[in-house]
């Protein structure tokens, strides 16, 4: 019997590359004031793993690589979203970070209420509690 580890290889860069997408988009988005240099990092890295991924000759390593390579070209994608649901007030800015002044400043929406920052309750709060909780936090 012939064990293929080609599979677990996969699936171990895809929980690795979604995990530290998620954390380090999140981080980095609320702590850089220029969201470029980031965004050319990510698509450097996932270009390099995507060129790395097609010149091995080891199938686990072309899996993983490519895989990792489809998640840093997403997350250059991701830092241009979460700057999006900053400026809707989806996920709360950082009024020690300059450019989040100046999203604070300039729209309306934008909050630095962390809206995952509260007690879960098993039901849906209304649209008053919500308005509540964000006033209250103010």
């Amino acid at each position: 019997m012939n064990i293929n580890p080609i599979g677990f290889a996969a699936a171990f860069a895809t929980f690795v590359g979604a995990w530290m997408g998620h954390v380090t988009v999140r981080k980095v988005e609320r702590e850089t004031v220029r969201l470029w240099i980031p965004i050319c990092a990510a698509l450097l890295f996932g270009t390099g793993f995507g060129v790395f991924s097609f010149l091995t000759p080891s199938l686990i390593l072309s899996a993983a690589s490519g895989i990792l390579a489809v998640t840093f070209l997403w997350d250059a994608l991701e830092f241009i979203r979460q700057q999006n649901r900053i400026k809707n007030g989806h996920a709360p800015a950082n009024p020690n970070n300059l450019r989040h002044v100046k999203i604070l400043a300039e729209y309306p929406e934008a909050t630095t209420f962390d809206w995952l920052d509260r007690d879960p309750r098993g039901s849906r709060y209304s649209t008053a509690e919500l308005a509540s909780m964000k006033e209250d936090a103010k």
